[in-house]
């Protein structure tokens, strides 16, 4: 269970990082990159995370 409970507390952090950036980052440029643009790529990414902890969870943990 530690190892769902680890996934679903990093994806929620990539969620949450991805969501500052995409609520702050609008207005603004790096070189090539929008932080807005980063930001939905990291909530995607960090939403699919989190669900997977949840599945993980729900599954039994470690099991293969």
């Amino acid at each position: 269970m530690a190892s769902a409970r680890k996934t679903l507390i990093t994806g929620s952090a990539t969620f949450v990082v991805g969501l500052a950036l995409w609520l702050f980052g609008l207005d603004e440029e790096i070189f090539i990159f929008t932080p807005s643009k980063v930001g939905v790529v990291l909530m995607v990414v960090g939403g699919l995370e989190a669900m997977y902890g949840i599945y993980k969870g729900v599954r039994g943990g470690d099991a293969a």
